[in-house]
């Protein structure tokens, strides 16, 4: 008795031409982000390249944008790792026409268009817009920390940094000294030493590291003499010294204990609910499809800066995206609230919702207290307002969809995609890939409605 199965040949050569189209069936992800990607304006991507033929042919700008975006989709980001897929992987193949782009040139091509990557987070907008699929009506802002691509231990203090730059000038000096002694001023002699090669980049990120916690140093300083003007003036008006402690007067010299990271000198040390990390504060602005409508990094370590300046770029974008309506309400947590930021509301400022205390402690008082009833109380700050205003009916339905949006969004982001590091270093750098991965999010989360709708 003889098998009957289906005969296995390696050896097999094709007798016809293959098709791409046979690869991968329609529908799928590949295609999508194809069709996704030429309905998109990708003129910035071509600004770098000569327009009359002459030099060595390139890979087709908008080919190498939608590797990186079906690569962003799929959770990969390191440029050698996909280099190895568009070989073995058949939908990296598809998209890349069969061709073999180096990790070089992808992680060339990704340094040199950060400003044309970053625009496609509101061309990707725009395409849900039409689709129907984002609501304006009530939004959710969070942030979230992510690591650098740096270690936590490269931090060193300012005492270190300064005696390792100045260790590193003395030694390349007399070691010019050396050479014109041995060469003559007037002629090079030869390449720099081996024990001086390697650490040409060393020291000049121990230099911006320098330099920025000077500038911080500085910055911190003036902001100080502000205010002790300002109390020297109220005291003056008063005609009476204000209680309490007097502040200390400004010192623009960074103390000895500052510290900056040597790896990524832009990065910053931030605490998280598990310790601390080398890393950025991502922040998003996300609508009731979990839709992201704004996408920015700040390295400051708190969110309470930040409220403002997030609600107004998501009317930007969705003003560039040809939204009319404008949004409603604002739902955040106690990482927002200020009194300054419910005081600075104007008239185009959403309808804020601030938790003004730990979010498990908002959801227990939610739980636990009637909805107030009544007029409001005289004399009640503004965080007993906010407060009276959570707990009402209104503002308990509301808020307590701020959970259902915003919290799902960086769970598919960072354990999902595996988005909990930042490939490159530097604020520009990041920045960019940050809105490269929001704006792959919410491709994915078009595909998955089936609400596309191309020209």
């Amino acid at each position: 008795m003889a098998y009957n199965f289906v005969k296995v040949n390696r050896e097999q050569m094709y007798l016809m031409p293959p098709s791409l189209r046979e690869w991968v069936p329609q529908g799928e992800l590949p295609w999508f982000v194809l069709d996704a990607v030429d309905q998109m304006d990708t003129k910035a991507f071509y600004e770098g390249y000569r327009a009359d033929g002459w030099g060595h042919p390139a890979f087709e700008p908008k080919m190498m944008a939608t590797l990186l975006m079906y690569a962003y989709c799929v959770g990969e980001r390191s440029s050698r790792r996909i280099e190895k897929l568009c070989v073995r992987d058949v939908a990296f193949r598809v998209i890349t026409a069969n061709q073999k782009p180096d990790h070089t040139v992808i992680a060339r091509f990704r340094q040199g268009n950060e400003k044309a990557l970053e625009g496609l987070f509101v061309e990707v907008l725009k395409l849900c817009q039409k689709a129907g699929a984002v609501k304006v009506g009530v939004v959710a802002l969070d942030g979230t920390k992510v690591k650098a691509n740096a270690a936590l231990a490269a931090n060193r203090s300012y005492e270190h940094i300064e005696g390792q730059v100045k260790q590193m000038l003395s030694e390349a000096a007399a070691k010019d000294a050396e050479e014109d002694a041995m060469y003559g001023k007037e002629r090079r002699g030869d390449e720099l030493p081996e024990e001086l090669k390697d650490r040409q980049s060393r020291l000049a990120r121990l230099k911006a590291c320098k330099e920025q916690m000077e500038r911080e140093a500085k910055e911190a300083a003036a902001e100080q003499a502000q205010k002790i003007a300002a109390r020297q003036a109220e005291e003056a008006a008063a005609g009476q010294k204000k209680r309490g402690r007097k502040p200390k007067e400004p010192d623009p010299t960074p103390p000895g204990e500052a510290k900056a990271n040597v790896t990524d000198p832009e990065s910053r040390i931030m605490k998280t609910r598990t310790g601390f990390i080398q890393g950025y504060n991502a922040q998003a602005v996300v609508g009731e499809g979990q839709v992201i409508m704004a996408a920015e990094v700040t390295q400051e370590e708190t969110d309470v800066h930040q409220l403002h300046p997030m609600l107004q770029k998501a009317q930007e974008n969705l003003r560039a995206v040809g939204t009319c309506e404008t949004i409603g309400a604002a739902l955040s947590d106690a990482g927002y609230w200020s009194e300054a930021n419910v005081q600075g509301a104007g008239p185009e400022t959403p309808e804020l919702f601030i938790a003004t205390t730990k979010d498990w402690k908002q959801r227990q008082a939610m739980r636990e207290q009637p909805p107030p009833r009544g007029r409001l109380p005289k004399q009640m700050t503004a965080r007993d307002r906010m407060e009276r205003k959570l707990l009402t009916r209104r503002g308990r339905a509301l808020y307590t969809r701020r959970g259902q949006m915003i919290e799902p969004v960086f769970g598919q982001v960072k354990e999902v995609r595996g988005c909990d590091r930042f490939q490159r270093r530097g604020y520009s750098a990041v920045q960019s890939e940050w809105r490269l991965i929001c704006a792959t999010h919410n491709l994915l989360k078009l595909w998955r409605s089936g609400k596309a709708r191309w020209n």
